[in-house]
């Protein structure tokens, strides 16, 4: 049985305790085996005899962080059409690029996100997009950990076209579902409430409940996605969502912009959670999601990036950021969405919603971790590390990044993946899809 033993820092405990540790990880089952004081640890030392040593002298180990909605293969999109509203910027700039897709793309695009991750500290994500083998191919080779869906849409395409785009989305998830040792899982992932025909979700919602496969839709991002809803349907999104079969306790919805209390409550009772996307809803005006509210409802609420499309980046540590001071925002108070509560969405709230044992250091939980330097002026004074994590820590302050119980990047050097020939690959076939598209 092979060990790993971070050793020499301090680590980020359950219930956001920060507390002098090392940690022993167990590397043939990617568990945690032990988190223990070396001055307290009695007769052995749980660090004696590993096989591998990482050092986290002068830093705080947490849990890898988890980004619970992304598009990772549109880092291809990275500032390539910018300052528009939601449903401008989908029709002139990115359907049409997206129509010109191939699967190298995609693979290019999601490598070049899982490196961004990697070396920001993020160990798990969730994933809806096109040519999704690729990208599970990617997860797979790089480390990483993902929950991975194709992105079914119906409008626009013939009754034939709609089918085969489901029958797509769920034999992937059935062929690619526990791949890489478990680090892959996947979902069915209609689009959303308005680009997928209420026949399709009839049909195959109960097709994934029965492949016990969860539901992953984008809903409630904008007004003009919620008013129509409610004129065909006279009633709010999150109430059709329920009638035909999508909200689930093992399905969630991205963004929850607008959603008014009934619909907070019926996530509640269902157990379906929201995953807040703060900076693409800023920079697309989407609005401010009522977080606080949703979370004293009894929402599990996770965090995410969206598409790098529309944030710019994948760095997790910029969402909780946005997240605390978007949050403040929307409740006009400055005390909703603190600290602790935004690290929880993005560690343990996160896992929980795509489903994997992590977010949490604590024997048993996958061995999942990220390792950041604290001996650097933005995070001086030491105030309050759970504050500093919140608002201060930065992706490039990420020494070290394992993910079940590998180390993906050591000293901040990536280990599974060669990040120069992942950056010239994503520039080049940046470069070809959008003359491809005519937006060169």
């Amino acid at each position: 049985m092979g060990e790993l033993a971070v050793t020499g820092g301090r680590v980020l405990r359950p219930g956001q305790r920060v507390e002098r540790a090392d940690v022993l990880v167990e590397t043939d089952s990617g568990t945690i085996a032990a988190v223990a004081d070396p001055d307290d640890s009695g007769d052995r030392d749980i660090a004696d005899g590993a096989d591998d040593h990482l050092d986290a002298s002068g830093g705080l180990v947490i849990p890898g962080l988890v980004n619970a909605h992304t598009h990772v293969a549109m880092t291809l999109f990275r500032g390539g059409a910018d300052d528009k509203q939601l449903d401008a910027w989908l029709r002139e700039d990115i359907w049409p690029v997206e129509a010109e897709l191939r699967a190298g793309d995609v693979r290019a695009g999601a490598a070049l996100g899982i490196a961004e991750m990697i070396r920001s500290g993020t160990t798990a994500f969730g994933d809806m997009y096109f040519f999704m083998p690729e990208v599970a191919d990617v997860v797979a080779e790089s480390g990483l950990r993902a929950r991975l869906g194709h992105g079914c849409i119906t409008v626009g395409k013939s009754e034939a076209e709609a089918h085969g785009e489901f029958e797509q989305g769920l034999a992937f998830a059935r062929q690619h579902d526990g791949r890489a040792d478990g680090r892959v899982r996947t979902m069915l992932t209609p689009h959303s409430l308005t680009t997928v025909d209420e026949a399709f979700y009839r049909e195959y919602v109960p097709a994934a409940r029965e492949a016990d496969l969860p539901v992953h839709v984008h809903a409630n991002e904008t007004t003009d996605e919620v008013d129509p809803l409610v004129a065909e349907h006279g009633e709010r999104p999150l109430s059709y969502a329920d009638d035909i079969g999508v909200l689930a306790a093992d399905s969630f919805v991205a963004h929850g912009v607008h959603v008014d209390e009934r619909e907070r409550e019926l996530l509640a009772e269902r157990g379906t959670g929201v995953v807040h996307c703060p900076a693409s809803n800023m920079k697309l005006a989407s609005g401010m999601a009522p977080v606080q509210a949703l979370r004293e409802t009894g929402v599990t609420v996770g965090l995410g990036t969206d598409g790098a499309g529309s944030n710019n980046d994948l760095d997790m540590f910029d969402e909780m950021r946005d997240a605390a001071m978007l949050g403040k925002l929307a409740a006009d108070d400055a005390s909703a969405v603190p600290a602790p509560a935004v690290v929880e969405m993005a560690t343990a709230a996160g896992a929980d919603l795509l489903g994997f044992n992590s977010g949490r250091v604590a024997a048993g939980a996958n061995a999942d971790l990220a390792v950041l330097d604290l001996d650097v002026p933005h995070l001086t004074p030491e105030h309050d590390l759970v504050s500093h994590l919140a608002y201060a820590a930065r992706g490039s302050d990420v020494r070290h990044t394992v993910c079940d119980g590998q180390v993906l990047m050591r000293d901040r050097e990536l280990q599974t993946l060669d990040l120069e020939t992942v950056m010239q690959e994503a520039s080049e076939h940046a470069q070809a899809l959008f003359e491809r598209a005519g937006h060169a």
